[in-house]
């Protein structure tokens, strides 16, 4: 599966600290649990790649062509 299809996949999405100082995501399914585990500084990587697939994809939403930030593929 690519990032550009859809999935029929239903899953709950958590996110919080840690008691270590970690930034847990949770994704759960009916087949699977998977915890992904960030130090603050990814964590926060990881917010500014949400935000810019949100803007890309409110533009693509909107008709424009979704433009690529340098660096991101």
């Amino acid at each position: 599966m690519g990032i550009d299809r859809e999935s029929d996949i239903a899953a709950s999405l958590r996110i919080g600290p840690t008691s270590l100082g970690m930034v847990r995501v949770y994704v759960e399914t009916d087949s699977f649990d998977l915890p992904l585990d960030f130090d603050p500084d990814e964590a926060e990587e990881i917010a500014e790649e949400l935000r810019a697939a949100a803007e890309r994809a409110r533009s693509i939403a909107a008709g424009g062509k979704g433009k690529k930030r340098p660096g991101r593929r």
